[in-house]
């Protein structure tokens, strides 16, 4: 079983911690919902849990180990990192961009290496990307290039997974398609995800767990039914906010400020 932990992270810029001393213990099995106003520190603390930022004080260990001494090799195979600002930078086909989550050492040209068309396909099929396939990743939708880069970041079938802001750009349905894909890869298949999610009715009815911040701290951490309330949507984001319904009926209704 994963388990990546936060150890007292704490991340400053001019000055200003904007991830001051976070803790929390994540295992798999869970689907965390990481929320917070714009500016909380949750794209840096993500980062921090990637082990693609050093923190200023505190560490990320993954099973005991400190992220930033796990090789890199390794540490790709184990968790994907999905940032928030996608971008094709060179005009390869859509299969090329999937397959790249297989491998760092994966050629970025030339014929795909023998034994990986099975997985890619089934990868390719799973997002709804078939029509686009062999189109330039640089000509996509801003959703079809987040569907794409989801796809590369499972391919690989990483332990953990961290994604800021996923469903950003998607439309109903495939923002509906990501959130479920997302529950089953942890709770059926016993991977950690952690994800920034600003749909709080998608979070409620798919999340196992909630991360709330606010101006860098740590707020609230807990099994998602018991921790995300109208008293903690208040104090994060300055709203006052009805909770309806349970499982798939909850909703969420922002009724004004706070």
């Amino acid at each position: 079983m994963s388990v990546l932990e936060a150890k007292g992270i704490t991340v400053e810029r001019g000055g200003r911690a904007i991830v001051d001393g976070v803790s929390a213990r994540l295992e798999a099995g869970m689907f965390v919902a990481l929320i917070g106003a714009n500016g909380a520190g949750k794209s840096t603390l993500l980062n921090c849990l990637a082990g693609l930022l050093r923190p200023e004080a505190g560490a990320v260990t993954l099973d005991d180990r400190p992220v930033l001494a796990i090789d890199r090799r390794e540490l790709a195979r184990r968790r994907a990192y999905l940032p928030q600002s996608l971008r094709a930078e060179w005009p390869i086909a859509v299969e090329r961009v999937v397959a790249l989550g297989l491998t760092p050492q994966l050629p970025a040209f030339g014929g795909l290496p023998g034994g990986f068309e099975p997985r890619l396909t089934q990868a390719i099929e799973a997002f709804d990307l078939v029509p686009q396939r062999f189109q330039p990743a640089t000509t996509l939708s801003g959703g079809e290039l987040a569907r794409a880069m989801l796809a590369r970041a499972l391919i690989g079938d990483p332990d953990v997974l961290l994604a800021d802001e996923p469903i950003s750009g998607l439309d109903p349905r495939h923002r509906l398609d990501t959130v479920v894909r997302l529950r089953r890869l942890a709770v059926d298949e016993d991977r950690l995800v952690v994800t920034t999610l600003h749909d709080l009715t998608l979070a409620l009815r798919h999340a196992t767990h909630l991360m709330a911040l606010r101006e860098g701290r740590l707020v609230a951490f807990g099994p998602i039914a018991e921790t995300l309330t109208p008293d903690l949507l208040a104090q994060v984001f300055d709203v006052r906010a009805r909770i309806a319904g349970q499982g798939a009926e909850a909703l969420v209704d922002y009724l004004g400020p706070a």
